[in-house]
């Protein structure tokens, strides 16, 4: 602790046994190491209390950091950036003027109303097969018939019907149409027979040589 050699330690015991004596020597030794000892608790206390300031130091720039921030998210919120997009885009409101027009249909909208299931009946099964509700749904009623049209008792005509004193008392027949000259019937050529082919020729006999 103090940094002493063995030396140093040996000369100061020397001393202390000269100027205290044999006998006051042990009670001298116990007050040094008790005087030691709270100079030590004194020390580590100093130093616990130099730690907590240290730490309450820390805690308060941490404090102060975290109100920094608060300031800062409390300023962003209340920003109106709603406002300032307005003001940048539409100054003057003709924008917003436009879509609260009557005319556009905008302010006179209603939603439809939400749909609502048929109520169930108590006494309905929990699960009910598609087929069996296929056939036990109700089949929607038959369209109905027209009704038959009276006919009218007398339909007049779309054409009047000719009268004796307008038709024709002579009536002209038909011019009849040019006889056209009759073309020269073509008069058969007459081809002459096939010839019967002659008959052929038998072979003739070779040349003999005479003997000698």
């Amino acid at each position: 602790m103090f940094d002493l050699a063995w030396s140093e330690i040996a000369l100061v015991a020397v001393v202390a046994l000269v100027v205290i004596g044999p006998k006051d020597l042990p009670d001298a030794i116990k007050g040094v190491a008790k005087g030691i000892q709270s100079l030590r608790r004194k020390v580590a206390e100093f130093q616990q209390q130099a730690d907590e300031l240290v730490r309450e130091a820390k805690l308060d720039d941490v404090r102060n950091q975290i109100a920094d921030v608060r300031n800062t998210i409390s300023d962003i919120r209340k920003f109106d950036i709603k406002g300032h997009l307005e003001k940048a885009v539409d100054g003057d409101g003709s924008v917003r003027k436009a879509f609260d027009d009557p005319m556009m249909g905008g302010s006179s909208y209603t939603p439809p109303a939400p749909y609502e299931p048929p109520p169930v009946p108590e006494n309905a099964p929990a699960f009910v097969p598609p087929d069996v509700a296929r056939w036990a749904a109700p089949m929607p009623p038959p369209a109905p018939l027209p009704e038959p049209v009276a006919a009218p008792a007398f339909v007049p005509p779309s054409e009047p019907a000719p009268s004796a004193s307008s038709a024709p008392l002579f009536t002209t027949a038909p011019a009849p149409l040019p006889a056209t000259a009759s073309a020269p019937m073509a008069e058969p050529v007459a081809t002459p027979a096939a010839q019967p082919s002659p008959p052929p020729e038998p072979p003739r006999p070779a040349p003999t040589t005479p003997s000698v």
